[in-house]
């Protein structure tokens, strides 16, 4: 099952997001359920967020990654959605 994770952050903290992003890009790596991944953008492209494309079994074991991430455990999001995502093209 793929799951979309979007995720935003909190305003002005990109210093959070930098202070933990080693350790969310060792989860990533680690977990081996990421399809594909990369922060959102503000206008002046700053990070602003994350897009995480999972391969995981069901929504819960989604539930359970996002739940895991560094990110959210430094308190980095403000808001996260997970939604079921069929992939078409690429």
């Amino acid at each position: 099952m793929l799951i979309a994770l979007i995720a935003r952050d909190k305003p002005d903290h990109l210093e959070t997001r930098m202070a933990n992003r080693t350790a969310h890009l060792a989860y990533i790596e680690s977990t081996g359920v990421v399809a594909q991944a990369g922060p959102l953008l503000d206008q002046e492209g700053s990070m602003v967020g994350s897009l995480i494309v999972l391969d995981v079994e069901d929504m819960a074991a989604g539930q359970a990654w996002a739940d895991n991430d560094p990110y959210a455990k430094a308190g980095l999001f403000e808001a996260v959605e997970l939604i079921t995502w069929k992939k078409v093209i690429g």
